[in-house]
């Protein structure tokens, strides 16, 4: 009889764990609203609150300088399922929770994750590497804490080019926007949501094409 209660007590602690992990949470701000929800147990509350306090010091910058059109309302999911870093689809961001333990420094995966739901290029017309490049950019730009995790724009090699994509390509539009037409990128990310994009408009933004481009960009490429 005494086993029988234990083992209900451990499974009813069990069920409320599992309860308290799951519990949606939404909070409201500035006219958007997130809603976080985590089946990790152990995620630190500390981490939560700075994931949740970047979204909203972000995410109204990110859509006012790119997309007011933008969704109000985003899911965050921290995952012990998902075997990535983190991964984003109809308004709905997914952590790793590996990742979120082992590099809790990396509050501005959250800045990455959020652009490309302000970026919504749906089926797009343009490469990925153009897609994780302006993600990157974005991260640069307006990342709350990009030294914390110690995420820099690398250092120009040899061995790089534009469609390396992620941090290589937002060093590159960084180049571009210091150095030949400020405002190119919001351009090019524009396009690609209006499903307008062509190779052309490089040329047309900058007058150069972006082979042109990637040549000065080799010449000098001090940001």
């Amino acid at each position: 009889m005494r086993k029988t209660l234990v083992l209900i007590a451990l499974i009813g602690s069990s069920l409320i764990l599992f309860k308290q992990a799951k519990a949606q949470e939404v909070i409201k701000k500035k006219g958007y609203t997130l809603t976080f929800e985590s089946n990790y147990a152990a995620l630190d509350p500390k981490l939560k609150s700075r994931m949740i306090e970047t979204f909203f010091e972000v995410y109204p910058k990110l859509a006012k300088e790119y997309n007011l059109a933008t969704l109000k309302e985003v899911k965050f999911f921290v995952d012990t399922a998902y075997k990535g870093v983190a991964a984003t689809s109809n308004g709905r961001v997914v952590y790793a929770s590996n990742w979120m333990k082992t590099h809790p420094e990396d509050i501005d995966v959250v800045t990455h994750e959020v652009m490309h739901i302000v970026q919504n290029y749906g089926r797009s017309l343009g490469p990925g590497w153009l897609t994780e490049g302006i993600a990157d950019f974005a991260r640069y730009k307006f990342g709350v804490d990009n030294p914390g995790s110690k995420w820099t724009l690398p250092e120009l090699k040899p061995t790089h080019h534009y469609k390396n994509s992620y941090r290589i390509t937002a060093r590159f539009f960084a180049w571009i926007e210091n150095n030949v037409k400020s405002g190119t990128i919001q351009e090019i990310d524009k396009s690609l949501r209006e499903r307008t994009y062509t190779a052309e408009i490089w040329k047309n933004k900058t007058g150069k094409d972006i082979d042109e481009l990637w040549a000065d960009y080799l010449k000098n490429p001090s940001i």
